[in-house]
């Protein structure tokens, strides 16, 4: 076969073709992105994602103890103490972060769970599974740091503030979609019961977000916004951010070690499995 080039023709065996340099081009550059995309969705597989779940997990841990560490350096150490509320109001490094991560992590597992609802896609549904006892965590972690706050503040441990009581409803939330599905037996049941719950409880997302703003509470407003200049010390708001990095980089890392786990079990009469422990062995 002879090929022949001209700036805008090409002719094949001596006879000319309708296509163009340009299209050719075009041809070769679509299939190299359909290329990247199906090596993409080939992870969207329990499969060839638990490799690459154990690949990434150390690397978001180490990650994580790096921001952690200068978080709090920053925070304890390097930020000044507030004209207001004096030292108390340090644990703003752990608790807001926390409480972000707590609504963040709530979207991500119920867009999993949407996800396994409406494609029936098995990995899915573990993601969200393995994402829940991480987002109940921070939720936890923001109640009760906010407590710890409240009390030199507020001069009490615990009111039923609209933010506060919002909150306290994710931490349910959390507590119901791993109940709801730990009751089911079957796995793939369990994940759609758990999708219907996890999507019905988005709408506590912009209640908690806007709830200083849409009744008079004791919790004071945000701080950070996207649509306004943030209200506090370029130190301060350093040091929040890195804890907030911090706390991502931990649950990416708690969510890929989880659900490996998840996979491992429900995987396990796969052929994949044996080969997998096999080849590792």
């Amino acid at each position: 076969m002879q090929y022949s080039y001209t700036p805008s023709r090409v002719e094949f065996m001596g006879q000319p073709t309708e296509y163009t340099l340009k299209s050719m081009e075009n041809t070769r550059t679509g299939d190299a992105l359909a290329g990247d995309r199906s090596n993409w969705w080939k992870y969207a597989s329990p499969q060839t994602f638990y490799p690459l779940a154990g690949t990434l997990a150390p690397w978001s841990g180490a990650a994580a103890a790096a921001l952690m560490l200068a978080g709090l350096y920053v925070g304890f150490f390097v930020a000044p103490t507030d004209h207001q509320q004096g030292e108390s109001y340090r644990i703003i490094f752990i608790h807001v972060p926390a409480a972000w991560m707590s609504m963040f992590l709530y979207l991500v597992m119920a867009f999993w769970a949407g996800v396994g609802l409406a494609f029936n896609t098995r990995l899915s549904g573990m993601m969200a599974s393995a994402i829940a006892p991480t987002g109940a965590l921070f939720t936890f972690l923001a109640l009760w740091t906010g407590s710890l706050w409240g009390k030199p503040t507020w001069g009490t441990w615990w009111v039923w503030d609209a933010r506060l009581t919002s909150e306290l409803i994710l931490l349910f939330l959390y507590f119901g979609f791993m109940a709801l599905q730990a009751a089911i037996d079957d796995p793939r049941r369990a994940d759609k019961a758990g999708a219907v719950l996890a999507l019905v409880g988005v709408v506590n997302i912009p209640i908690i977000y806007f709830s200083v703003q849409w009744w008079n509470t004791l919790h004071q407003g945000a701080s950070v916004s996207l649509t306004k200049a943030p209200t506090m010390a370029v130190t301060m708001l350093t040091g929040m951010l890195l804890m907030a990095f911090a706390f991502w980089m931990y649950s990416i890392a708690a969510t890929l070690l989880r659900v490996r786990s998840i996979i491992l079990e429900r995987e396990r009469r796969a052929d994949w499995i044996g080969q997998y422990a096999g080849h590792s062995t």
